[in-house]
């Protein structure tokens, strides 16, 4: 069933929906003899409960594995063989399958991937092999990273009741206690084709090519839309800190500021915000911590990409000699004087020219198409939201600059955390 379509330049996206409730989205791009086949779940770590965390990323690495059909290894091997590469992520929100490949070699994508939506095999070797890939990752990222570490504590800390307060991969402790009944459980609520959408976007026949995946996705079992419980994080009304010894040279602090989540009208804003504050060797910050002070050897601002209220976060990594308040005070200072006098001339649009070319840039090979796409499609509720974008863009202006980081980038609702050299903690 069709039920929607949207230009694309000279180009038409069509959203078709199966009776099993798998939403498929199509685009034919033939400007190059490839194609890029993404399968978008809505499930990330925002749907799992505590004492469980980290399920949703291991099932990144258990749809790898091993299926009713394919021995393990026999998926990679598979698509490597047709001339193609294959990854996945998971976040807050979502986790996604990506194949790039020659067009020719779609019909093996459709085999492949349909395969191990409705055929994973789930058991203690399946399972035990995965986790300790998974602990190992942990210990990579986060244990034995300064950044790792500061951004889980930020988060951490800056929410308490929202699932948003724990790590995507997980706390240590509850990848150990996953049980098998737990990912069987997961498997059948969060990887029927009621939960998932389908990016197809290269060179191929539209019209044959839904049919494929009609014959191939259609008979896999739908499955009731899985409980997913609202949770508001209360209003943070006085400022946090938390400090840390690690193995660094100078301090490193993280520093994030409660935000709106990717469908509220602001959310262009804070993320002009982040652009013009630390997007570029101009940038207020920039100027301020790297060049004129010598303060910093680096500084970051972004703004999370989430559906529901994320962070704005600015991390900064001090010189050495040099402590992280002194940066703190800096940074306090010009988001003081941006909601008190508002942007110079000429920062908004500068900030908005360069969102725009990434923007744009972003979208011209099939796989940053499919991407796209598929991210308008399960953050914003609808791919079409994408298309939104420029004019979202253009009606920031100075003014709604300075109302947002009045209203929201204030030190009262700040959480902040810092990395300390080692020995410097009393």
């Amino acid at each position: 069933m069709l039920v929607s379509e949207h230009a694309f330049g000279s180009l038409v996206v069509r959203k078709h929906a199966l009776d099993n409730g798998l939403a498929i989205v199509l685009l034919r791009d033939a400007s190059a003899p490839v194609v890029a086949y993404q399968t978008w779940f809505r499930v990330g770590s925002r749907h799992e409960v505590r004492g469980r965390t980290g399920i949703a990323h291991l099932f990144e690495h258990l749809m790898f594995n091993q299926t009713v059909n394919l021995p393990p290894g026999e998926f990679d091997r598979r698509i490597e063989a047709v001339g193609g590469e294959t990854n996945a992520g998971t976040w807050v929100d979502w986790t996604c399958y990506v194949t790039n490949a020659p067009a020719a070699a779609l019909p093996t994508l459709i085999e492949l991937e349909s395969e191990r939506m409705q055929h994973l095999l789930l058991g203690d070797e399946q399972v035990e092999s995965e986790r300790e890939v998974v602990m190992n990752e942990r210990r990579f990222r986060v244990e034995d990273s300064v950044d790792g570490t500061l951004n889980e504590a930020l988060y951490a800390r800056a929410f308490t009741s929202h699932p948003y307060h724990w790590p995507t991969i997980g706390w240590m402790r509850d990848i150990e206690a996953i049980t098998i009944e737990d990912c069987r459980a997961f498997y059948r609520s969060f990887y029927a084709p009621s939960n998932a959408t389908l990016v197809v976007v290269g060179d191929f026949d539209e019209r044959a090519t839904l049919a494929a995946l009609e014959s191939t996705y259609g008979p896999i079992a739908s499955a009731p839309a899985p409980a997913e419980p609202l949770v508001t994080e209360p209003a943070q009304t006085a400022a946090r800190r938390h400090e840390i010894e690690k193995a660094v040279t100078a301090d490193r602090v993280q520093l994030g500021w409660p935000a709106v989540g990717q469908r509220e009208a602001s959310w262009v804003t804070l993320e002009l915000v982040a652009e013009l504050l630390a997007g570029g060797n101009a940038s207020r910050l920039y100027r301020a911590l790297v060049v004129d002070r010598e303060l910093a050897a680096s500084v970051q601002a972004s703004l999370a990409p989430f559906r529901d209220p994320g962070l704005f976060e600015i991390s900064v990594a001090m010189r050495r000699g040099h402590r992280a308040e002194e940066a703190e005070r800096v940074i306090e200072f010009e988001l003081a004087s941006l909601a008190a006098e508002g942007p110079r001339p000429g920062e908004v649009e500068g900030a908005r020219a360069r969102l725009l070319t990434r923007f744009w840039t972003g979208l011209r090979p099939q796989a940053g198409k499919a991407e796209s796409l598929g991210l308008a499609e399960v953050t914003l509720g609808d791919y079409r939201r994408l298309f939104e974008a420029p004019q979202r863009y253009a009606a920031v202006d100075a003014s709604a600059v300075q109302r947002v980081v009045a209203a929201h980038l204030v030190p009262v609702r700040c959480t902040t955390v810092v990395a300390r050299p080692q020995g410097w903690l009393p």
